[in-house]
């Protein structure tokens, strides 16, 4: 007799679509079992709204759940940066596979790079981080732009640059790394000058909670390293109490002596959409050998941040 199929849920985009079926590939390998995706239509792939008006974060997700949490599906993939900060109890965020590239970069016409784009050039994000750290970068380099905020999957967005209606976009790297388009990137941009969403680049795959065997099995994707980092980042966000729409940049990365993982250094970014005022400040402390450890540092950067003026900065959040 075969082993039933696990089913894995979902989002129907072309970019989850790839992502859920990198995963199933290697809950095959370490189940033994088939796995078949199941596709769930959510609010946020059906609203028209911009993000920051419909709840920003949890309106990916929240259908994802549902059907796991009725049983329709065994497991789900999210984009851990879609993912509230909150955990509800039945559910397990059983793995956090390995990290891929967490940087943002620029598709632009031309093949420009950002410091090459003209004098009010107009770029598109529908990311108020993105806004507030490419509006500052702009500044520093002596160019102004424009950041027009739009919606849409990847080919849409590009389609805005092809159409000749923005300059340029901004994309999170491993998304088109994902659909294979990365040649279409003109610039990445650094860590150092635009810091990625808190998880950005990481995969969550989640199941219920009581389902011990499959929470287990899950489990052998699980990268330690990539769940400290993004652990800490997300513990940032949530300590600044900020939804989606509000503009938080955080990254945490290990610095080694040698071969030996030493430190995890965590940065943040809050500020206004202009970029006119950011704060930005890192802490680096031991590397984190419990869940409760990671979540600290992100609370203690983010009391640094906010006695800095962080909170004066995040008026623009929706509760």
């Amino acid at each position: 007799m075969t082993e039933q199929a696990l089913r894995l849920g979902t989002r129907r985009s072309r970019l989850a679509m790839a992502q859920s079926g990198q995963v199933a590939d290697a809950v095959s390998q370490v189940t033994g079992r088939p796995v078949e995706l199941v596709e769930i239509t959510t609010y946020g792939d059906t609203s028209r709204e911009h993000l920051a008006q419909i709840g920003g974060t949890g309106v990916f997700v929240t259908a994802l759940r549902d059907a796991l949490l009725r049983g329709e599906v065994d497991f789900a993939v999210h984009s851990l940066k879609d993912l509230p900060t909150g955990q509800p109890d039945e559910l397990a965020l059983a793995a956090v596979p390995v990290r891929a590239d967490v940087r943002d970069v620029l598709v632009a016409r031309d093949g420009l790079t950002f410091a090459e784009l003209p004098d009010g050039a107009r770029i598109g994000t529908g990311s108020p981080r993105r806004m507030a750290q490419l509006n500052a970068y702009a500044r520093d380099l002596g160019l102004t732009i424009e950041t027009v905020p739009i919606r849409g999957n990847i080919d849409t967005r590009i389609g805005f640059v092809r159409a000749g209606e923005l300059d340029g976009v901004v994309l999170a790297a491993a998304g088109l790394q994902r659909v294979g388009r990365t040649g279409e990137v003109t610039d990445f941009l650094p860590v150092d000058t635009i810091l990625p969403a808190p998880g950005q680049g990481a995969l969550a795959i989640e199941c219920a909670a009581d389902n011990a065997d499959l929470v287990a099995a899950l489990a052998e994707l699980d990268d330690p390293y990539t769940r400290a980092a993004v652990t800490a980042e997300r513990s940032l966000l949530a300590a600044l109490e900020a939804g989606c729409s509000a503009p938080v940049g955080a990254f945490a990365d290990f610095l080694a002596d040698g071969q030996t993982v030493k430190e995890l250094r965590l940065r943040g970014v809050v500020g206004t959409t202009d970029g006119s005022t950011l704060v930005q400040l890192s802490t680096t402390g031991p590397v984190p050998e419990t869940h409760d450890q990671a979540m600290a540092l992100g609370r203690e950067l983010a009391a640094e941040m906010l006695a800095k003026g962080a909170a004066g900065l995040m008026g623009e959040r929706v509760h």
